[in-house]
């Protein structure tokens, strides 16, 4: 019930976040963009301003670099003042217009007591300014009136520097959110509904619980239901991020956005479209992508320290400068306080964590891996030790037929016939399995008589005239039945963690037919993959030793705790962890959610119960177990991503400071240019974008 699972994970937010029963959608507008398309343009917009109006401004700050402008505005003239003065009054247009919000974000922080990233730009911006307002008005006050420039050009390039870049983050937020807007997109807007016994094409929203849906080859599955009539293979690589169509027949889930490869089917509609697997799933990863990480915690305490320490070192520069600097003094330290706070404007260090986040969590997404929090994501990349039960999440968890052997004239078919025929009426697990195996081959079992389960022992009957006698080895023994030795077959196959069961015809040994409940394929495949990647692996199970090893020994995993009480599985988590490790749980049962709860890192496998799902930090969605090796993976890159990014970004303030504060000026007569800063400023942050869209690229397969 694995719509049912994924709803219970965040189904008291549904509403609080706005997912109503018609379509699910994206955060949007009134145009039907999202949110980050509308800040987006809306930025655009601003910038094109900025950027449009310091043409013109650049122009006139640097007329002697124009011969035709030198000519018609030559330094000193009424015209050239003229000319300042309007673009005076443009520049404040831009930074009111373009740059209000940083304006906005300053008073925001006064109010707090605190300073941020708007706090550098909106007083860097507003020095350049003013410098230029005084600079036009009294140009007398300076020691050499050729020295009173304006610097509005830096005041128009700044601010559309500094929109530019807010607008790649918003735009990059956007395309890292786009796995899940994707999803949203696949989700049909008709279905064909049977209603009053007749095919009638209906709008999405007006679907109802218990409406029956027909869907063709090529077409996608509307809402979540369950398949009344007809088979298909459908496509749920949207969900799971297995590219293998996965077989539906009468009674089997279909998922809303799925993909119907092959037959016509009849589906009943069972779950309101907010209450959606693929609602839910889009729910879970927006809270994921909104959380924040330990590692984030500590960027936001240096920020709220290098804020107003950016502030006392341009106070500090513009002092030192004034008292030591060349003439006019006051000049060169407004020029250096300016660029300094410029440059430091921590947008890259503001940028890195959230950016890769929310990438990372949404690369996850896009291969069946539901991460519930930052905090968790941060936590897997440092797992040591991996814990896994055995039935359900190694093992398919229900017994499957795997051997039969004959032991006297009958094929193999015909023991499964006669070994079918006796156990339809019994009511044991092992007994189903016997009989579907059969169906499976295309054989019919035939009605028995005298059926008798004998507890403990097994179940007799008769079969086509024949006596059957159908169990374990004291059944045998109690019934008289020769074996001459073929007892070592069974415990051959006890020893590979089976069931046998022996089969007696008319008081002699037919055959030995074996059950067990067998390793998923990818079991070994994904074990010796984690292994690889340096992590313990330990089986938990509250089978037998005997039993537990033989599975182990299968999948290649040293370490076996069997004969665990479900209670006592939470216990051995924690003594794994106060052996200094980090330690991941990963289970699908309702026995495994404390477990679950007191690993580092929860892991649930979709096809689990809702228990152990609400108790996981990730959900793998397909019930895969290369999920655990691709959420690992997921973790390790996108942590990995973020210190990157931070690197860079603290390598960028850590160099370019001392550069705007004029260190390098005594040795080389460099002196950092505000427009020169404020580039930089916004390749620091272009980076940081373009190394979070990295993960993007980032391989999860294996094998």
């Amino acid at each position: 019930m694995e719509a049912e699972k994924i709803q219970h994970m965040h189904e008291h937010q549904d509403h609080e976040h706005g997912m109503m029963t018609g379509h699910i959608k994206p955060e949007q507008g009134q145009q039907g963009e999202s949110t980050e398309e509308l800040e987006y343009r809306s930025l655009m917009k601003k910038w094109w301003l900025a950027a449009t109006v310091s043409v013109p401004v650049i122009l006139v700050s640097y007329p002697n670099l124009f011969p035709g402008l030198r000519e018609l505005l030559p330094m000193g003239s009424q015209q050239l003042w003229w000319a300042r003065l309007i673009m005076g009054i443009l520049a404040l247009f831009v930074v009111i217009r373009s740059g209000g919000q940083f304006f906005v974000g300053t008073w925001e922080g006064l109010k707090q007591r605190s300073a941020n990233m708007n706090t550098l730009i909106a007083t860097g911006v507003s020095a350049a300014w003013l410098y230029s307002l005084v600079a036009l008005f009294w140009p007398q006050i300076f020691p050499r009136p050729e020295m009173a420039d304006v610097y509005y050009d830096v005041t128009t390039v700044v601010t559309a520097l500094v929109v530019l870049g807010s607008a790649l983050e918003v735009k990059a937020k956007g395309r890292s959110s786009e796995a899940i807007n994707k999803l949203v997109a696949l989700q049909p807007q008709t279905a064909n509904v049977v209603r009053d016994g007749k095919e009638v094409k209906v709008p999405l929203e007006e679907i109802n619980i218990g409406d029956q849906i027909i869907v063709r080859p090529g077409e996608k599955v509307a809402i979540d239901g369950t398949v009344v009539s007809g088979s298909s293979a459908i496509d749920e690589s949207m969900l799971t991020g297995e590219s293998i169509p996965v077989e539906k027949n009468e009674g089997d889930e279909v998922f809303g956005g799925t993909l119907n490869k092959t037959g016509s089917f009849t589906f009943k509609v069972t779950k309101e479209q907010k209450d959606s697997a693929l609602a839910n799933i889009v729910e879970m990863v927006k809270q994921a992508q909104g959380s924040r990480i330990p590692v984030q915690k500590v960027v936001d305490q240096i920020s709220s320290i290098f804020t107003p320490g950016v502030i006392i070192a341009a106070i500090l520069g513009y002092i030192v400068w004034y008292d030591f600097g060349p003439q006019p003094g006051w000049v060169y330290a407004l020029i250096v306080a300016v660029t300094t706070l410029i440059i430091a404007c921590p947008c890259a260090l503001g940028m890195a964590t959230p950016m890769s986040l929310t990438t990372g969590i949404g690369k996850g997404a896009e291969n069946g891996i539901l991460i519930r929090s930052g905090e968790a994501l941060q936590i897997a990349q440092k797992l040591r030790t991996i814990v896994m039960d055995k039935t359900g999440t190694i093992t398919e968890g229900k017994p499957s037929l795997t051997d039969i052997v004959p032991l006297g004239k009958f094929t193999e078919e015909e023991l499964l016939l006669i070994s079918a025929s006796v156990e339809q009426g019994s009511e044991h697990p092992l007994a189903s399995a016997i009989v579907e195996k059969a169906k499976e081959k295309g054989l019919t079992p035939v009605k028995s008589e005298g059926f008798n389960a004998i507890p403990g022992h097994g179940v007799e009957g008769t079969v086509d005239g024949k006596m059957i006698y159908f169990g374990n080895l004291k059944l045998m023994k109690e019934k008289g039945i020769p074996l001459d030795g073929f007892n070592s077959y069974a415990a051959s196959m006890a020893d590979q963690g089976k069931t046998p069961m022996f089969l007696a015809i008319n008081g002699e040994a037919g055959g030995i037919v074996a059950v067990a409940d067998i390793v998923k394929k990818d079991s070994l495949s994904v074990i010796h993959e984690l292994k690889s990647m340096g992590l313990e692996v330990v089986m938990i199970t509250g089978d037998n030793e005997r039993t537990a090893r033989a599975i182990a020994k299968q999948v290649g995993i040293d370490q076996v705790l069997a004969e665990v009480l479900p209670q006592h599985k939470a216990e051995n988590v924690r003594r794994l962890q106060e052996e200094g490790k980090k330690v991941a749980m990963v289970g699908d049962g309702i026995n495994d959610a404390p477990a679950l709860t007191q690993a580092d890192v929860g892991i649930a496998i979709g096809t689990g119960t809702d228990v152990a799902i609400e108790a996981s930090d990730i959900t793998l969605i397909s019930g895969s177990l290369e999920g655990v090796v691709r959420a690992i993976r997921v973790s390790r890159a996108t942590m990995k991503n973020i210190y990157e990014g931070l690197f860079g970004a603290f390598i960028y303030n850590a160099i370019g400071i001392p550069i705007a504060l004029g260190v390098l000026y005594p040795f080389t007569g460099i002196l950092l240019s505000p427009l020169v800063a404020a580039a930089a400023m916004a390749f620091s942050s272009l980076t940081v974008v373009l190394n979070a869209n990295r993960l993007k690229q980032l391989k999860l397969k294996f094998n």
